[in-house]
């Protein structure tokens, strides 16, 4: 990529013709406010709550396309928590939390009542938090002689409202029972919020990120300074904080902590792409990077803090019901909580429409006309919504656990990463690549992420990509129930469908090239030239907010690299 006299050769792809008048309506952060908050909605969702607590007690304290039908199936999925959610929140309004007492119909009257009646003091609900759930995950603690496979779910209420009255789950996947019809109106409550917050692309989008994303830091604050001065917090912590040293050993320590970082950055899926894609040439994006990351992490710290101390290792649907009921007031500390999950949840759910939005209007500006764009997001919203209804069957369970083993996990996502990062460091160039920053942010970025994209994150990606297809045992649910051979087949099958387009299409456009077969495959791996000036930058509909200010001395642009984000 070179250039003279003010003319440059950038990398675009191939796709639909735009006019100015078709740019016009893309739109840009007003602030850097928006951007920022948005952004940290989008990385921060309720997998910093309940996701990194869980794995520190389990471990001892066309890729653009593909990414794109990624965010569909995640869309259409984790959305049901959001609904979950909803259930619990409307659930809290009442004289006495449903999951906290036994008698109702849902119940099965087994001897939850008579244990339930003997803890009163807070000591002892943290206790039994601690004790209770840590033998629920591992059936082989000591602590409790009751048979977790057959009794401890009839015996407690929080467990008997989540399976018998929220899920009302059904034997198994094959048996899919029917609709659970308060389930499916908090999904198109869920759907309907989803769809006012993005209707009008980032205006509407940073305008609802101004509460979604602050608010439940501020929940989360609350709910930490409450935790921690409860009578026996300080068990819960040290546990959280105490390492288990040989369990570094272990190479599923190192799996979960790579999908971690996966799900929690939301890595690979395009998310930062296109909202970066709605800032100035010269924004600072590696210093938002480095201070999104920091947050990130630290929320993922400090949610720990705030989840053992209640409740020691812990779910976010069974146990914290449980510990709030103990609390004084606890229809407040229940209504906060579940509203924290959601508002997490939404800003990283709207996010993901909002991406989806972004790369559809760039491929076709036409939809930016008139109200074309609120169409289209209307029939991806109702799609998605009308595909979710199967996830809220009384067999629902089942197949939202195989959708995420499968469709939605780390494996799919390191696989596409792996893709991704070997395009952008082999093919683009890692060295160009690192120019380009360079020309946007005006300073060189640190050395050392040239090395990075080129042998670290490509080698992590694969490496750990392969250890999850050698590790990789039938999947079960709740450690009982073992799904049947055609279910896993159908999870495969799924998760197939979105990466086999990076193949797909590759062999389309080897199709399309002229000449030798080795020759059609290395101008595939070249960038398509384009020779344009500042002037006709505008013209290209780029994912960018074209706002292009000179960086060298004749006013014109550098002869270096010229960079431009572009989608894929």
């Amino acid at each position: 990529m070179d250039g003279t006299n003010g003319i440059h050769t950038v990398s675009v792809p191939k796709g639909h013709p735009q006019t100015s008048k078709d740019n016009e309506g893309r739109g840009h952060w007003r602030n850097k406010a928006e951007f920022f908050l948005t952004v940290m909605g989008a990385i921060i969702g309720p997998g910093n709550v309940w996701r990194f607590p869980y794995l520190c007690y389990r471990n001892g304290g066309g890729m653009g396309y593909a990414s794109h039908l990624i965010i569909l199936f995640s869309a259409t999925s984790y959305i049901i928590i959001i609904a979950w959610a909803f259930f619990y929140l409307f659930s809290s309004f009442s004289a006495d939390l449903p999951w906290a007492t036994c008698g109702h119909e849902w119940n099965t009257g087994t001897l939850s009542s008579n244990f339930w009646r003997g803890l009163r003091k807070p000591v002892d609900v943290h206790f039994y938090n601690y004790q209770i759930l840590k033998s629920c995950l591992d059936p082989s603690h000591p602590n409790v002689s009751l048979s977790m496979k057959s009794r401890l779910n009839t015996t407690l209420p929080v467990m008997e409202f989540w399976q018998h009255r929220v899920l009302k789950i059904s034997s198994g996947i094959e048996d899919v029972g029917s609709l659970r019809w308060e389930l499916v109106f908090c999904l198109i409550l869920t759907w309907v919020l989803c769809y006012f917050c993005v209707w009008k692309g980032i205006k509407s989008t940073g305008k609802a990120a101004f509460f979604t994303a602050t608010f439940p830091f501020i929940m989360l604050f609350v709910l930490l300074i409450r935790g921690v001065t409860l009578p026996g917090a300080i068990d819960g912590i040290i546990y959280y904080l105490y390492p288990d040293i040989s369990r570094l050993s272990d190479p599923q320590v190192w799996m979960d902590a790579g999908t971690q970082i996966f799900f929690s950055y939301a890595i690979g899926l395009g998310f930062l792409t296109s909202l970066g894609s709605y800032n100035t040439f010269n924004n600072d994006c590696y210093k938002d990077c480095f201070y999104l990351c920091l947050l990130n992490s630290a929320t993922s710290i400090v949610s720990g803090f705030a989840i053992f101390s209640v409740l020691g290792p812990g779910l976010a649907f069974i146990v914290y019901p449980r510990a709030v009921a103990m609390m004084p007031m606890p229809q407040v500390w229940s209504v906060c909580f579940f509203l924290m999950i959601i508002l997490l949840g939404l800003d990283s759910q709207f996010v993901g429409l909002e991406c989806l939005m972004t790369s559809l209007t760039d491929l076709f500006p036409a939809l930016r006309r008139g109200y074309r764009r609120e169409l289209v997001l209307l029939a991806i919203c109702s799609t998605c919504c009308i595909m979710g209804l199967s996830l809220v069957t009384e067999g629902g369970m089942y197949l939202l656990q195989l959708l995420d083993h499968h469709v939605c996990s780390g494996t799919t996502l390191l696989l596409l990463s792996f893709c991704q990062s070997v395009s952008i460091a082999w093919v683009y160039g890692a060295d160009r690549f690192y120019g380009n920053i360079k020309d946007m942010i005006g300073y060189r970025p640190f050395p050392l992420m040239k090395y990075c994209w080129r042998y670290i994150t490509p080698l992590f990606c694969f490496g750990t990509f392969i250890f999850s297809i050698v590790k990789y045992t039938p999947l079960r649910f709740n450690n009982t129930y073992v799904y049947p051979f055609w279910a896993n087949i159908l999870g495969w099958f799924i998760a197939s469908v979105s990466l086999s387009l990076i193949p797909l299409f590759m062999l389309y456009e080897m199709m399309h090239e002229k000449g030798p077969l080795r020759q059609r495959f290395l101008n595939l791996c070249k960038p398509m030239d384009l020779t344009l000036d500042q002037k006709s930058l505008p013209m290209l509909g780029t994912t960018t907010s074209v706002e292009l200010k000179p960086l060298s001395p004749n006013g014109g642009l550098t002869k270096s690299a010229l960079t431009e984000v572009f989608h894929e």
